[in-house]
């Protein structure tokens, strides 16, 4: 990773926080429009396109695993017969990665970190790179009072207790990619002593994958409904690369790619 990678977030749930419904109604895929946007995103440059089936936004109720697997399935196998791109699956449901890993997706990002009944064991029958994210309580409670003592601290802690019990499964090390979570279980206060700190976060040794676009941290300063958060995310993006995010999950591709651009410039240019 010579240079930060661009994720694109494809949700294929009728209720995920920014652009549920866009690609998925209550009742069915929308193909036509996923593969508009897939387009758009893998033409720009996308490393990765990740496609999650259950929404975790804050006050999200869990999906069953049958719905979930009905969601994404279609959705990976429509992304990989018509574009050359990874595909990496937001999931926390241990039938759903290895379905996934049959399909050919090249990586699980698991927002429960591997914590579901079964998630680790399916995790290290699929052979595949995991991302571990840290997440305080459930979607349904997360944002209610969350509370640290020192939030830094007690993310790097997990995220490596966590790397320990997949070792433990057989799951290398260097399989593993850290999330610390913004916005999972933090209010703005910590989310932004998070990204101060993110060199913490780096210096554990695993590539870094951050999720800021579009977040509430950005309301918490500025009043801007999520359709509106594109400069402001590209501004939390340019941040989490000089604190050595590896991977950024973004709505915003195109201009996301651009400022990765530009840091990759101003980073390589001599003195």
């Amino acid at each position: 990773m010579s240079r930060p990678l661009v994720m694109g977030i494809l949700n294929v749930t009728p209720d995920s926080f920014s652009d549920g419904g866009a690609l998925f109604s209550a009742s069915s895929l929308n193909l036509d429009a996923l593969c508009r946007v897939a387009e758009t995103m893998v033409v720009a440059g996308a490393s990765f396109l990740d496609i999650g089936g259950e929404s975790t936004r804050p006050g999200a109720l869990a999906v069953s695993e049958q719905e979930e697997m009905d969601r994404v399935l279609g959705a990976i196998t429509c992304v990989k017969s018509r574009f050359d791109v990874e595909i990496s699956l937001d999931s926390s449901s241990p039938n759903v990665m290895l379905a996934g890993a049959a399909a050919g997706v090249g990586l699980i990002n698991d927002v429960r970190a591997l914590g579901r009944d079964g998630a680790v064991e399916a995790a290290a029958k699929t052979g595949l790179p995991i991302c571990l994210m840290h997440m305080q309580g459930d979607p349904l409670t997360m944002q209610q009072g969350p509370k640290y003592v020192d939030v830094v601290s007690e993310v790097t802690e997990f995220l490596e207790q966590r790397a320990a019990i997949c070792s433990a499964a057989g799951i290398p090390r260097e399989r593993l990619i850290f999330d610390p979570g913004f916005g999972f279980g933090k209010s703005p206060e910590h989310n932004f002593s998070l990204l101060k700190r993110l060199p913490e976060v780096a210096a554990l040794g695993q590539p870094v994958l951050v999720g800021l676009s579009r977040k509430s941290m950005i309301a918490s300063v500025i009043d801007r409904d999520t359709t509106q958060r594109m400069p402001a995310s590209l501004a939390l993006a340019v941040l989490a690369m000089t604190g050595g995010a590896h991977i950024l999950r973004v709505h915003d591709v195109v201009e996301t790619l651009d400022a990765v651009a530009m840091m990759t410039a101003f980073a390589e240019a001599s003195l």
